[in-house]
């Protein structure tokens, strides 16, 4: 009896350990023209390793352009301004205007 019940919690454990290690699956990949991201079966988005809850499209235009522009960022800050968007896509030469990979990361520049 007791090797009975000891199997069956060896079971139980292995199988409540497999369910704790399961990774979302992969819903969609995209090809941005910056880099590769992926969105999630929960609704977020991968990007280098990274999971990001929000993809964002960030549109306005810049000062002296002809054309607005968009950028898309994964992010996980809910609302990123236009002008940080594109200070932080390579435009400020201030370090402190980029983010952190954590933060957000650019995609895709239309």
């Amino acid at each position: 009896m007791k090797r009975i019940i000891t199997i069956l919690l060896c079971v139980m454990m292995i199988l409540s350990s497999s369910a704790c290690g399961k990774k979302n699956s992969v819903k969609n990949t995209v090809n941005g023209n910056m880099k590769t991201y992926y969105e999630i079966n929960d609704g977020s988005w991968m990007c280098d390793d990274y999971i990001y809850k929000y993809r964002l499209e960030i549109s306005g235009r810049m000062p002296s352009a002809a054309v607005d522009s968009t950028f898309v960022y994964l992010s996980n800050i809910e609302e990123i301004s236009f002008e940080r968007a594109y200070m932080a896509a390579g435009v400020s030469s201030n370090t402190e205007d980029y983010f952190q990979p954590e933060e957000a990361v650019l995609v895709e520049m239309k």
